[in-house]
């Protein structure tokens, strides 16, 4: 074999064709080797995520839900609320993990047979509600949210596909009622409706992971549960229609019990106005005598009267069409103590003309009576005042009508009467004993100590003697009005109440408690006035809570207490003893 004149050998031509045919199946062979591996690696990943999936569908229990309905559930799962605690760390509000049901419609079988089997299971869900659930076009739907452990189990039981749980939490409230009007409740998305859980409802809510401390109140959980406890006693003896009680820090205005009654258990919240009513805050009431405690003290702050000066009250005052009347009349020249003592609307309202209007409004504005409380609750009253605000109306507010306000206003107002004359705004919230608390001066100290004295005489001579606590110095002022209506005050509709201090010597607390419209008994010889109804009602509430704060019992008949009282009330005192 030649080729352009060269021989090629046979043999060399053989060897040469064997060389070739070995290069090209070795490069098939690499060739198929990495396809193979590659083949593999993806069968192997494929594989993997198939195992990945199955342990997500079976420990997470997600496996029919759909894409987006997964992203609403995470958002619910996620969000919650902080803690609310009392000043003591008591836990009012918290979250409670929980499950709740819903369906995927399009993988729902039989919607009439589902229906029916849940409608067996969840009694508080109708069967035609959960059927027009379960047929609907859509591809996630609620079927009931935050199920108990046992409605879970029976759901669960009863296999359904296209039905699942998602977790979420619930808000709950381990006090039930006791707190209601107070820290309020939130609704089955975690928004704040009322109270604290509404008045902080931003701050309060977050991620879960976000969560702060908790939010800590001034309320004193063992306070709140004597409160209550002696005000729904109250409010079934006398039969009222409402009540409301509110203990005050006089020192620095923190509220640390407040009630109002009647109320309900925000963990079954209902529609009831009359039990979401927050009749400490958010009524408004002419408030009768209690008033006298200001009209006595800005008058003597102001320089109009001294404790030694008096009016004649032995004759109604008559006004053009109107006439004032004490209830129980003296009929004659009333000392400015006696006319604090024994209650006497004529001598107060004799006072309050030398006061004068302008005066009066001043005073009454420093009280915090004019304005609605600056109290972290969106559930506040506005005073109702008059206006135009004239003589006759200026006599009037003098013994508490007239004028609205609501008792946590009265409560406040009564703190800076005896804590020596500064008014502290009412606040929910707990300050460290080294965070000032900021306030204005009302009165001056020596009207503070005055009032004070007046407030023990009332308890201990006048009309507010069933507040009297043995071991106790305890000074007050009782209030009764009657009620407003379509064809003018209606006599047999009262509002009665009392405003205490204690102990009346170093005012520590102060205690307001009203009854709305109660009934007198036969131990009462059928009255239902404040020093009848509301009096011992704070006498027992004072009894109890006393021991708790701490406060010790003394001998309160001794000579030397009674000769202080009696000598700064007739002004021979410096005022500061008291």
């Amino acid at each position: 074999m030649t080729r352009n004149g060269d021989k090629i050998g046979y043999q060399d031509a053989v060897v040469d064709t064997r060389v070739t045919l070995d290069g090209l199946a070795s490069q098939a062979l690499k060739t198929g080797r990495n396809r193979l591996v590659l083949a593999i690696a993806l069968f192997a990943m494929a594989y993997g995520l198939i195992a990945m999936r199955l342990a997500d569908v079976a420990l997470l229990n997600d496996g029919f839900e759909p894409r987006f309905a997964r992203a609403v559930a995470v958002q619910h799962a996620q969000l919650g609320r902080r803690d609310i605690v009392d000043r003591n760390g008591a836990l009012l509000a918290t979250n409670l993990p929980t499950a709740s049901l819903y369906a995927d419609p399009a993988r729902v079988l039989d919607a009439e047979e589902a229906a029916d089997r849940l409608a067996a299971v969840l009694a508080d869900v109708s069967r035609a509600e959960l059927l027009d659930k379960l047929a609907s076009a859509r591809r996630f739907v609620w079927l009931k949210r935050n199920l108990t452990p046992r409605q879970q189990d029976a759901v669960n039981r009863l296999g359904l596909p296209g039905v699942a749980f998602q977790r979420e939490e619930r808000r709950v409230y381990p006090y039930g009622r006791l707190f209601v009007h107070v820290v309020g409740y939130a609704d089955i998305d975690s928004r704040g409706l009322a109270g604290v859980e509404k008045a902080f409802d931003e701050a309060l809510r977050g991620p879960v992971q976000e969560r702060g401390e908790p939010l800590r109140l001034s309320l004193d959980a063992r306070f709140q549960h004597v409160v209550r406890d002696e005000l729904a006693r109250a409010m079934a003896e006398f039969r009222a229609v409402g009540a409301a009680a509110v203990v005050l820090d006089a020192t620095n205005g923190e509220v640390l019990a407040l009630v109002s009654l009647p109320d309900f258990d925000p963990n079954r919240a209902r529609d009831d106005d009359t039990a979401r009513f927050n009749r400490a805050t958010l009524g408004a009431y002419e408030m009768g005598s209690t008033f006298k405690l200001f009209t006595i003290a800005m008058a003597l702050d102001s320089g109009t009267v001294g404790l030694r000066d008096g009016y004649d009250a032995s004759e109604p005052l008559r006004v053009a069409r109107f006439v004032i009347r004490d209830y129980k009349p003296e009929k004659r020249w009333l000392s400015v103590s006696e006319i604090f003592i024994r209650s006497s609307n004529i001598g107060a309202a004799k006072m309050a003309l030398d006061i004068g209007t302008a005066r009066q409004r001043t005073y009454l504005s420093r009280f915090g009576l004019l304005r609605p409380a600056d109290i972290e609750l969106p559930e506040v009253a506005a005073p109702i005042v008059p206006a135009p605000w004239r003589e006759i109306n200026t006599m009037t507010i003098a013994y508490g009508h007239g004028i609205a306000v609501s008792c946590l206003q009265l409560a406040a107002a009564t703190g800076a009467v005896v804590n020596g004359g500064v008014f502290y705004a009412p606040t929910l919230l707990w300050r460290s004993a080294d965070e000032p608390r900021l306030g204005w001066r009302a009165i001056t100290r020596r009207t503070s100590a005055q009032m004070r004295s007046l407030m023990h005489l009332v308890v201990t001579e006048g009309t507010g003697k069933k507040a009297a606590v043995a071991g106790y110095l305890v000074g007050g002022k009782t209030g009764t009005a009657e009620k407003p209506g379509a064809g003018g005050y209606q006599r047999k509709a009262l509002v009665s109440s009392f405003a205490a201090a204690f102990p009346i010597d170093a005012p520590r607390f102060v205690v307001f408690v009203m009854l709305d419209e109660p009934k007198g008994t036969k131990a009462t010889y059928n009255y239902a006035t404040g020093g009848w109804t509301a009096a011992p009602t704070v006498r027992r509430i004072i009894a109890r809570i006393g021991p708790m704060a701490g406060i010790p019992a003394i001998d309160d008949s001794e000579a030397a207490v009674r000769s202080l009282l009696v000598a700064t009330a007739d002004g021979k005192g410096k005022g500061v003893a008291f």
